[in-house]
C-alpha cells in the first residue's frame, strides 16, 4: 500500500526528479520519459474504461494495476539499491502478467472473425479510446526499447514482453468491444484516389 500525505515536494522545481532508488535525474531523462509514457497510457486506458462494458472493463482495470507495476519497475533501475537495502526487492513485472494478457487475447480472439483488412481506429467510443491507448502503449514500448539499448541501462525483459503484448491486447480488446456493440471500421485501400 502506498500512502501519500503530501502531493508537492518542490524537489522538481529545478527540472530534476528522484528515481525509485533515490538517484536524482533530469525530468527529461530517458527512464523518466519511459515511465511517464506508461503513466500516460494508464490514463488513456482509464478514459477507455469508462466506456467499456462488463468483462472488458474488468480487463482494463487489471491492466491499469499492471501499468502501475510497470511504472514502479522502470522507476527503480536494475542496479538501484534502495529496495534491497530496505530488505525488500523492487517491484518487477512478472512472466505471469504477460501470460495473463496472452490468455485473455486468445480467449477474446476465439469469437472474432478473422481480419481481411487493416482496421481504422474507431467504432464504439470505448473501442476508439482503446485504439488511442494502444498507440500510447506503442510509444512507451519504443522508449523502453531505447532505454534498454542505452549504455549503462537495463530493462526487465518481462517488462518489455508485457508492453509488447499489451498493445496486441488493446487491439483485440477494441475488436471485442466493437463485436458486441458495432462493427470494426475497415481500411479501404485507395478509396479516395
Amino acid at each position: 500500500m502506498v500512502r501519500l500525505t503530501r502531493i508537492y515536494t518542490r524537489g522538481g522545481d529545478q527540472g530534476e526528479t528522484s528515481l525509485g532508488d533515490g538517484k536524482r535525474v533530469a525530468k527529461d531523462d530517458l527512464r523518466v520519459a519511459a515511465y511517464g509514457t506508461v503513466d500516460e497510457a494508464n490514463a488513456a486506458i482509464g478514459v477507455a474504461r469508462g466506456h467499456l462494458p462488463g468483462d472488458a472493463g474488468d480487463m482494463a482495470g487489471r491492466i491499469q494495476d499492471d501499468l502501475f507495476d510497470l511504472g514502479a519497475d522502470l522507476c527503480v533501475p536494475k542496479d538501484g539499491a534502495r529496495g534491497e537495502q530496505a530488505g525488500k526487492e523492487p517491484l518487477r513485472v512478472s512472466a505471469a502478467q504477460v501470460a495473463r494478457l496472452e490468455a485473455e487475447i486468445d480467449r477474446m480472439n476465439q469469437s472474432l472473425a478473422p481480419l481481411d483488412s487493416f482496421i481504422a481506429p474507431g467504432g464504439t467510443q470505448g473501442a476508439a479510446h482503446l485504439h488511442l491507448a494502444r498507440t500510447v502503449v506503442r510509444r512507451a514500448e519504443r522508449l523502453m526499447v531505447r532505454l534498454a539499448r542505452a549504455e549503462g541501462e537495463a530493462v526487465n525483459p518481462h517488462a518489455l514482453s508485457y508492453i509488447n503484448r499489451l498493445s496486441d491486447h488493446l487491439f483485440v480488446l477494441a475488436r471485442h468491444v466493437n463485436d458486441g456493440e458495432g462493427p470494426d471500421i475497415l481500411w479501404r485501400p485507395g478509396a479516395n484516389r
